[in-house]
């Protein structure tokens, strides 16, 4: 994000602030970390969230095939004095293995959430196959890992790339209860998702020739209901594989999105709102704000 959007953003927040003031209410009875009883951490920063490294220690747990998808591996905060965490699970896409993936479990593991980065039953699976194995990814987290004790199952989401990011919005209609969900140059046959309930953060790539833009994930983004928080990043001089390796601008909104919405941490809506101009690695940016 830019200064001047950063600035804006800091901007609002201490007239917030002064406001809250002169009123006589505190910031954590105005809705902040204070009484949230879901927020995880210290307070954010553009820092804390870019970095590769978040705030908690992160252990793993391997799980083998046959559990609805094709095995995979759990990362999970070792802190077990802040009570339960959100759980989300992580698909690849198209002849991909989990190692296309596989950096959000650290990543975001370490942000405070327990993470699933999973194989598909075959790499040949199509988006509707990885909506059911990533729903069964995150009942394999809730009801049978080892992690499952660290895990709030009333505080899910899915993600995934290409056609693991269409598995992702046939998911997130299938279980209208999760959190958040978010599409990473998604490739779905259908591109209609008016009916979703969820809110969505889709994130498209501006060189992307497998899964272009103007042909799935803007359309994608416009066919989500005008009433859902939703945002749309269309990353700008990278192609379809962009999510598949460590990347500071898919990481910081995709942890904001997840931090506002299975946290409903509003500290990170700083991130989101105002909707971000001027930084390089951004094309184009559109959303909802304010998010409700």
């Amino acid at each position: 994000m830019s200064r001047k959007a950063r600035w804006k953003s800091w901007a609002a927040g201490a007239l917030g602030a002064v406001l809250l003031a002169a009123s006589g209410t505190s910031p954590a009875s105005a809705g902040l970390a204070g009484d949230n009883p879901f927020a995880r951490g210290p307070a954010p920063t553009e820092a804390s969230v870019e970095a590769e490294q978040g705030p908690f220690a992160v252990g793993t747990e391997k799980v083998g095939a046959g559990q609805g998808f094709g095995g995979g591996t759990i990362y999970f905060p070792t802190d077990t004095g802040q009570g339960t965490f959100g759980a989300v699970a992580v698909a690849p896409g198209f002849l991909e293995a989990e190692s296309a993936i596989a950096w959000y479990g650290p990543r975001l593991a370490s942000q405070g959430f327990v993470v699933i980065t999973i194989a598909t039953n075959s790499v040949w699976d199509t988006p509707d196959a990885r909506s059911e194995e990533l729903l069964a990814a995150l009942r394999y987290v809730t009801d049978a890992s080892q992690a499952k004790d660290r895990v709030d199952r009333n505080r899910l989401a899915v993600m995934g790339h290409s056609m693991g990011g269409g598995g992702t919005l046939i998911a997130a209609r299938k279980a209208p209860t999760l959190k958040a969900a978010i599409p990473l140059t998604g490739w779905s046959p259908n591109t209609s998702f008016s009916d979703l309930r969820v809110p969505t953060f889709v994130v498209s790539a501006q060189n992307d020739f497998i899964a272009p833009d103007g042909t799935f994930s803007r359309p994608f983004y416009q066919s989500l209901p005008s009433t859902l928080d939703k945002a749309y990043l269309l990353l700008a001089g990278v192609g379809h594989l962009a999510p598949t390796k460590p990347n500071t601008t898919i990481a910081e909104y995709s942890i904001s999105w997840l931090k506002r919405f299975v946290d409903e941490d509003t500290r990170y809506e700083q991130f989101l709102c105002p909707l971000p101009t001027g930084d390089p690695a951004i094309a184009a940016y559109r959303g909802t704000c304010p998010l409700g």
